[in-house]
């Protein structure tokens, strides 16, 4: 007996676009004996949208526990938050962009129908991406535990103020400045906020951690890189001038009283993407980016 496969879409449904692609995945999936699953929010503005979903699951603990894949059908911003629905359960996700940059994603929207025949045929591989676990203390008490598939980012919660901060690497003092803020970046993140914010691009094959303080006022205010199984921690001082705030991947937040400690490490939990071409990180970087390459004479004989 053959058990039934079962695929959840994620879209974007504030979009008409993203709507009509959803109703397009969920219409090839059924055409191909492979159960489409909605999240209930999901399922009700689709339903709302006049989206044919007759036989389509709504996802519960049970169905996340069946899922074979994620087809994710948005921007970054959809895909960060497809990867909270599934990471616990170790479930791939497969991108397809419809936003702009959409450096998560795997293909663009033209690749649609193509994409859902290659996961009916079951033609895709996976990766794993490091995450970090994320927490704040006060007093060496956790009053607050999350993670980050892109980015940790301490930043001041108001304009006028600045947040007083010392850096720590693996129990030991680094460097103290006045600042924006501060970004803490997994690979991933590495085309995310913390390129804006002036870091360093890093190949997703290079397992490591970047800081990049946001307008710091200081001497050695550099990005830095560090292993990933070191420890950082930054200290938001009693003398900041204001309170900050700690946003994960740009959706958890938590309020940063002076006093408070931010904890970042390598998670032992990373979440996987599904791809479908084995093309080079290079690759990526010169399409998404419209990176200029003329005067390029190929590879070396």
């Amino acid at each position: 007996m053959t058990t039934l496969r079962s695929i959840l879409v994620v879209s974007h449904t504030g979009r008409s676009d993203s709507i009509e692609a959803a109703a397009n995945v969920i219409r090839q999936l059924r055409e191909s004996g492979i159960r489409p699953v909605l999240v209930e929010e999901e399922r009700e503005q689709l339903m709302r949208a006049g989206a044919d979903i007759e036989g389509v699951d709504t996802l519960d603990s049970e169905h996340v526990d069946d899922l074979e894949l994620v087809m994710v059908l948005g921007g970054d911003g959809t895909i960060l938050r497809a990867a909270e629905l599934v990471r616990d359960h170790a479930v791939p996700m497969l991108g397809v962009n419809l936003g702009h940059v959409g450096f998560l994603a795997e293909l663009e929207r033209d690749d649609l129908a193509n994409a859902v025949q290659r996961v009916v045929e079951r033609d895709y591989a996976v990766e794993e991406r490091m995450t970090l676990d994320v927490s704040v203390t006060i007093g060496g008490e956790i009053v607050y535990a999350t993670w980050a598939l892109n980015e940790a980012t301490v930043e001041k919660a108001s304009r006028e103020r600045m947040l007083e901060l010392v850096v720590q690497v693996d129990q030991r003092p680094l460097v103290s400045f006045g600042a924006d803020g501060a970004v803490i970046s997994t690979p991933t993140g590495s085309t995310a906020y913390n390129f804006s914010a002036g870091g360093p691009i890093i190949w997703p094959t290079v397992e490591a951690i970047t800081l990049v303080p946001l307008s710091a006022h200081a001497l050695f205010a550099k990005p830095i890189v560090i292993a990933p199984d070191s420890t950082l921690a930054i200290d938001v001082l009693g003398r900041s001038d204001g309170i900050g705030v700690l946003w994960c991947d740009g959706r958890r937040t938590f309020e940063l009283e002076p006093g408070s400690r931010v904890n970042v490490e390598r998670s032992d939990t990373p979440v996987k993407l599904a791809r479908l071409h084995d093309s080079p990180f290079t690759d990526r970087l010169v399409r998404k980016f419209h990176l200029p390459v003329s005067g390029w004479r190929g590879p070396a004989a």
